[in-house]
C-alpha cells in the first residue's frame, strides 16, 4: 500500500507514529546494553502493579469519603427534591431570557371605572392597560368575614390544608421571619395585630386543597363585570399582612391578573420594562377595601406598599377563550394571576 500523503495524517496519528518510533529505537539500545527481553517485560509488570496499587488505594478513600457524607447527602438530596421548581424561582435566569417588551402597551395611563357593568367593560376585557374598578367587591361577604382568625381556623380545622400549601401550592414570606404557612398562624396575638414593639409581616400563599377554595368561595363571586364565558381557576390566591409589600419585579407567568382588595389599602408602582421607559411613563396609584385591580404583572415592573393597617387581597385564576385568566383577592388578601386572551 503507498504511504499517505504527510497532508492526510491526523495530528493524533502523527503523535502515535513518533511515540512508537521512540519505543523502538529505545528498546533497541537497552537490548544492545545487554538487557534481556524478560527483564523489560517484569519492569513493566511491576510498574503497571504499582500504578494499579496507587489506583485501587485512592478508588478505596474517594469510596470511604462518599461513604463518610452519606447522611448529609441524603439530607441535601431531599431538600433538592423538595424544590418544586428550581429553574422557575431563578429570577436571573427568566430576566436574561425575557422576550422584550411591545412598549405600545404601556403608553397610555391608569383606567378608573365606577359602576361598570359587563357591556361597559368589554371593550377593556382583554386589553393589557391597568385598569380599577371602584367598589366592585364591596359587598362580598369575604371584604367583613375575612380576616388573620378566619383563615387560622380554617386551616387549623381543615386536615391537610397545610401540608397543601407546603406541597402542592407556594407561599411568599417576602423576607419576613415567617418560613410557612404555619408559622403564620402559630404567631403570638400581639404581632398578628401588629401592637406595639412588634415586627411588621406580610406574606402571600395559594390555595389549592379542595375543602379550602370550597369554604373560601363562599364569600365572594366572579367580578360582575368580566365575561360571561370567564371561568375560576382551581387556585386562588391570598396575601396578607402590615406595612411591608412585594419588592420591583415581573410575575414570570403565563397569564394576565385581576386582584380584590378586601381590606386595607395597598399602594402599587408600576414601571415599564428598561426598553420602554423612554416611551412610556411610571404609575403609582393606591387602591381601597372593594376595588378590583387588572394588570399584567408580565409587562410592569410593580412593587406594593401597606399602611399601618391589616391587608387583605385575594387572587384568582379565570379561563376564557381556551386560554386562563387569574384573579386575585386582597384582605389584602392580594395577588394572582388572571388571563386574557392575546389576540
Amino acid at each position: 500500500m503507498a504511504p499517505r500523503n504527510l497532508d492526510e495524517v491526523s495530528p493524533l496519528d502523527l503523535k502515535s507514529h513518533l511515540l512508537c518510533e521512540r519505543f523502538i529505537n529505545l528498546h533497541s539500545s537497552l537490548l544492545k546494553k545487554g538487557h534481556r527481553v524478560s527483564d523489560l517485560r517484569q519492569l513493566a509488570r511491576s510498574g503497571n502493579a504499582r500504578r494499579r496499587g496507587v489506583r485501587l488505594t485512592w478508588i478505596a478513600f474517594v469510596a470511604f469519603f462518599i461513604w463518610s457524607l452519606r447522611p448529609f447527602l441524603d439530607v441535601v438530596v431531599k431538600q433538592a427534591l423538595g424544590v418544586k421548581c428550581i429553574l422557575p424561582n431563578n429570577y436571573f435566569v427568566w430576566e436574561a431570557t425575557r422576550p422584550l417588551a411591545d412598549c405600545r402597551i404601556c403608553q397610555t395611563d391608569v383606567l378608573y371605572l365606577d359602576n361598570v357593568t359587563r357591556k361597559d367593560f368589554e371593550p377593556f376585557a382583554y386589553s393589557y392597560r391597568p385598569i380599577v374598578v371602584r367598589d366592585a367587591a364591596k359587598w362580598w361577604p369575604a371584604a367583613s368575614d375575612f380576616d388573620y382568625e378566619f383563615f387560622r381556623v380554617l386551616f387549623e380545622a381543615t386536615p391537610g390544608a397545610y401540608d397543601s400549601v407546603e406541597d402542592e401550592c407556594q407561599f411568599l414570606n417576602f423576607k419576613t421571619d415567617l418560613y410557612s404557612l404555619r408559622d403564620v398562624f402559630q404567631m403570638p396575638e400581639e404581632r398578628a395585630n401588629l401592637s406595639a414593639g412588634t415586627r411588621p409581616w406580610y406574606v402571600g400563599w395559594s390555595n389549592c386543597h379542595a375543602d379550602v377554595l370550597k369554604t373560601m368561595r363562599k364569600f365572594y363571586e366572579k367580578p360582575h363585570f368580566l365575561p360571561e364565558d370567564a371561568e375560576h381557576s382551581h387556585v386562588d390566591f391570598v396575601f396578607m399582612g402590615y406595612q411591608k409589600g412585594a419588592y420591583m419585579h415581573l410575575d414570570y407567568i403565563s397569564r394576565l391578573m385581576w386582584q380584590a382588595q378586601l381590606r386595607g389599602h395597598k399602594t402599587w408602582r408600576l414601571n415599564p420594562p428598561p426598553e420602554c421607559e423612554d416611551i412610556c411613563p411610571s404609575h403609582t396609584f393606591t387602591v381601597k377595601p372593594g376595588d378590583i385591580i387588572l394588570l399584567d404583572t408580565r409587562q410592569w415592573y410593580h412593587d406594593t406598599y401597606i399602611k399601618d393597617e391589616l391587608l387583605l387581597d385575594e387572587l384568582y385564576l379565570i379561563y376564557n377563550r381556551m386560554e386562563q385568566i387569574s384573579k386575585g383577592l386582597i384582605l389584602t388578601l392580594t395577588y394572582r394571576p388572571l388571563i386574557f386572551p392575546t389576540n
